[in-house]
């Protein structure tokens, strides 16, 4: 039997590997051995570098998180800048992207993998969804802040709107995403009022 090829970046090369085979064959076909298949490499290569399966999925759900908060700074550096609701959608687009949508379910699906989530980001809600309703919530408070927004804009109520929202309006369209057109809607119809609103006075 084959043993694999050598991987030069091996933790990097499973998680991508990894990445493929969620997008393919969803969470039920997320398995050790399809993911050291994928990447052409002996399944022992996976147990070298984690203790086991479901701390391969708890590290590949921590650095997919990890690139969404990076993504958040981009809607931070947007402040102040074009409009509100197309900040948010391009916003929406991106952090709900192919390979964040395919990892919530298998958090939903994997109680094991939650519980190690929990314990290395106690209080933080799911993860992925967690930095998304994070990113738009800043972005928020600081378009309140800056006078874009109604002054006593709820926040949490607008966040829980948009990322709920928008992670039913993606989930819906899978595989394909949903139309800009119809993110825009959802973003304008959710902040409509907040937006129209003239901010109180100080």
């Amino acid at each position: 039997m084959p043993t694999g090829v050598h991987l030069r970046d091996a933790r990097q090369q499973l998680f991508d590997a990894a990445e493929r085979v969620l997008l393919r064959e969803g969470p039920n076909g997320l398995t050790s051995r399809a993911v050291t298949d994928e990447a052409g490499c002996a399944k022992g290569v996976l147990h070298r570098h984690f203790a086991d399966f479901d701390a391969f999925l708890t590290e590949l759900v921590l650095d997919q998180a990890a690139r969404l908060e990076a993504q958040a700074h981009t809607l931070h550096e947007s402040v102040g800048t074009g409009t509100v609701a197309g900040n948010l959608t391009r916003a929406l687009t991106t952090l709900f992207g192919p390979i964040p949508l395919a990892i919530i379910p298998l958090i939903t699906f994997r109680d094991e993998l939650r519980a190690r989530l929990r314990q290395a980001r106690p209080g933080g809600g799911i993860a992925i969804l967690a930095q998304v309703a994070t990113a738009v919530s800043a972005y928020l408070a600081d378009e309140r802040a800056a006078g874009r927004i109604s002054a006593d804009a709820d926040i949490d109520s607008l966040t829980l709107s948009l990322v709920g929202g928008g992670h039913l309006l993606f989930t819906e369209r899978a595989p394909e995403p949903p139309t800009t057109a119809s993110v825009d809607k959802l973003v304008t119809t959710v902040l409509a009022d907040v937006v129209q609103r003239r901010p109180r006075s100080t």
